[in-house]
């Protein structure tokens, strides 16, 4: 794919008579951060699992680096997802779990590899404890190492400020900070919190009603002008 790490082509997902998510073209360039905004109902959470391969568009096509992402397990590979639900196993601890998650990857140097990823996210000195005893703040920050430890081509997040003290924000702003500046990972944001990602955004797309309402580069500006930008197209102005 030499134009653009992600393309949607007309992408419709319907539940009956719903369509969640209702013809949507959509290119993001890779290296590339883009800010997914919408009202609740719009449709992000719906899209992001596409994007994932998590579920199939009813109509449209979805290419990740130029091949459908439920295609293959390598194909799946290339993308990493921060939803909800953390994915962490309460249990083990917190190294416990990236090692885990770099097994089923296959990854050969997984041990430098996790230590590496918590270091990154603030997290050695908590290395060996339960992740069931962990803030919501740590759970969250560890669950980004966990997305992020096979480097994947397109890391998709669902609300991942949601919850988090004004330190755990930083902390993972920060982590995306660095991950734009290295542009090997493009990036799909939903949230609500658009103060935190303010300076990091490159695109934004406005969902409403599952239509693709904007698509807009974003040259930098202020948080109230990026809030501007969103309301406006939600507002029909």
């Amino acid at each position: 794919m030499t134009t653009g790490a992600v393309r949607l082509e007309q992408v419709t997902k319907r539940y009956g008579a719903l369509a969640a998510v209702n013809s949507v073209d959509l290119e993001i360039e890779a290296g590339a951060l883009l800010l997914m905004a919408g009202a609740n109902g719009a449709g992000k959470s719906t899209l992001l699992r596409i994007l994932a391969g998590l579920i199939r568009p009813t109509q449209g096509r979805v290419l990740v680096n130029g091949q459908p992402p439920h295609s293959s397990l390598e194909s799946r590979a290339e993308i990493g997802l921060l939803s909800h639900k953390n994915l962490l196993y309460d249990t083990l601890t917190a190294r416990e779990n990236l090692l885990f998650c770099g097994r089923l990857y296959g990854l050969e140097d997984r041990r430098e590899t996790a230590e590496a990823a918590l270091a990154n996210v603030g997290m050695s000195a908590r290395a060996d404890t339960p992740v069931g005893t962990l803030s919501r703040g740590m759970k969250q920050r560890l669950a980004l190492a966990r997305a992020t430890l096979h480097r994947p081509g397109l890391l998709l997040l669902d609300e991942p400020f949601e919850g988090l003290d004004r330190r755990a924000s930083q902390a993972l702003s920060q982590r995306l900070t660095d991950l734009r500046a290295r542009r090997e990972t493009t990036v799909v944001v939903v949230t609500h919190r658009v103060d935190e990602v303010v300076d990091l955004v490159d695109r934004v797309a406005v969902l409403e009603r599952g239509r693709l309402c904007c698509d807009s580069a974003w040259r930098g500006g202020s948080l109230e002008e990026l809030q501007a930008l969103c309301d406006s197209h939600l507002q029909g102005v």
